[in-house]
This record gives structure tokens, sequence and C-alpha cells, in this order.
């Protein structure tokens, strides 16, 4: 697959600048990646922490045209499976929290905004807006449980080797996926979830109830699927969904 890269000392969004390029061929994808970003958002309103020029700040656009709209969360998946397999290569403990944060153990080190455009069925246009917390050492913002490479592994990792290495990553799960291998790629999303095993406290952002629950299973349209201890089932979309633990309201 073609790779454009782009650099940008600043820009207000990685995303806004990708939505202003024409759309790469099937075959290829851009990103575009800055030192700063003087408007980085995250999901909703909320914005990301990043020290100027510490962490990765990046974009990627592609045209997964032959995906249909029902099954667009594998594409979700397959970036999560990406950065996951980059930060696997310095440290144990990587784990994907649906629908779109990569954990250490219990903090967050990455989060992933999702832009989409539909044409009938299938996706005309795909935007991976993507923080990933590098070479920073501390946080000061009201985020409850930040964390860096740097703070996990002690020594500073280059940053534009380890985006070659995530471009890499996402070239192999994003073929995988436009090529019609999506239950490759759920399976392996599944045996990377968070809190995978057991049972957890999890809360209705739309009623205040917290309960107890497992992972059954994430479905393709993005669903998450929940077992509650008395053995009943839920299942939460993207919009209206439970968090795990009040704190991650």
């Amino acid at each position: 697959m073609q790779h454009k890269i782009i650099h940008l000392a600043q820009t207000a969004s990685t995303n806004d600048y990708l939505r202003t390029l024409p759309s790469p061929q099937d075959d290829s994808m851009t990103v575009v990646y800055a030192d700063w970003q003087t408007a980085g958002r995250g999901q909703g309103s909320n914005k990301w922490e990043s020290e100027a020029g510490k962490n990765l700040l990046f974009s990627i656009l592609v045209c997964p045209t032959s995906v249909d709209i029902t099954r667009q969360f594998v594409l979700s998946m397959a970036g999560a499976l990406a950065i996951k397999a980059a930060l696997d290569k310095y440290t144990d403990g990587i784990s994907l929290k649906w629908p779109n944060d990569i954990y250490w153990h219990d903090r967050k080190i990455s989060g992933t905004l999702i832009e989409t455009s539909v044409k009938g069925r299938t996706l005309a246009r795909c935007i991976y807006g993507i923080g990933l917390n590098v070479n920073q050492r501390e946080f000061h913002s009201d985020a409850p449980n930040p964390v860096s490479l740097y703070n996990i592994i002690g020594v500073e990792t280059p940053t534009e080797q380890l985006l070659d290495e995530i471009v890499q990553h996402f070239d192999h799960f994003y073929s995988l996926a436009v090529g019609g291998h999506s239950d490759h790629i759920i399976s392996q999303y599944h045996a990377a979830l968070y809190r995978r095993e057991g049972l957890h406290l999890y809360e209705d952002t739309s009623t205040g109830e917290q309960f107890s629950a497992r992972i059954d299973h994430v479905s393709a349209d993005g669903r998450l699927h929940l077992a509650l201890s008395d053995g009943t089932m839920r299942e939460y979309t993207l919009k209206g969904r439970a968090c795990q633990n009040s704190q991650y309201k």
C-alpha cells in the first residue's frame, strides 16, 4: 500500500487538515503528523493534552470503499490493533478499551477519533485521528489516568520511528479489513480487549445505574455486548454506551 506522509510544525487539527485534501486512491493512504495541534480533539467535547514536540499527533486518511457501512467498526478494530502491535515492541501490558482507546494496564496511553463519510452502502473516506503519549513526562489536565511510553520504559523514543512502525502495522491490518478478512481482525481485537476476563463494574451513563458484567463480544457494527452477573445480556452503541467505572464518564 502506498503511503504519503506529511509533517507539519503546527496545525489546528490533523483531522481538519486531511479534510481539505483530495481522497487518495483505494490502494494508498495519506498520513499527516504535527508537532503541535492548537485544537486537538478527543471524543465528544474532550480535548487531548499534549506537550509540543513530545508525542505523536497524527491522522490517517484512507478510502475503504469495499467496506459495508454495517461493518465499519472493523476499521476501528484494525487501527487499534496497529497501535497495539507497534507498542508491543516496547512494553507488555497493552490492551484495547472499547471503543477507541489504548491502555497500558489501567492507564490510557492513546486515543483515536474516527470520522467517516458515506456513499450509498459503503464508506467513501475514513480519517483516523490519533493521539499517542510518547515522551511526555507529566500531565496536568483533569484526565484521570494518562500515561506515556516514557513513563513506562524510562527512556525517550524517537516519534518518527514509532510513527513508521505504526504505519507499517496499519497497512497490514487495514489490508485485512478491506480484503474481507474481518473475522481475523475481530478475533484479535477480542483477545486484546481491556478487562476481557471476569466481571467488572460498569455504569450506564444514560441512567447512572451501576452493574457488574463481563464483556461477551463487540460486533462488527461497534456494539458492545455485556453479560450481567445474573446472566442477562445488554448491548451498548457507540453513542449510548456504558463506561467502566464512574471515573471514565
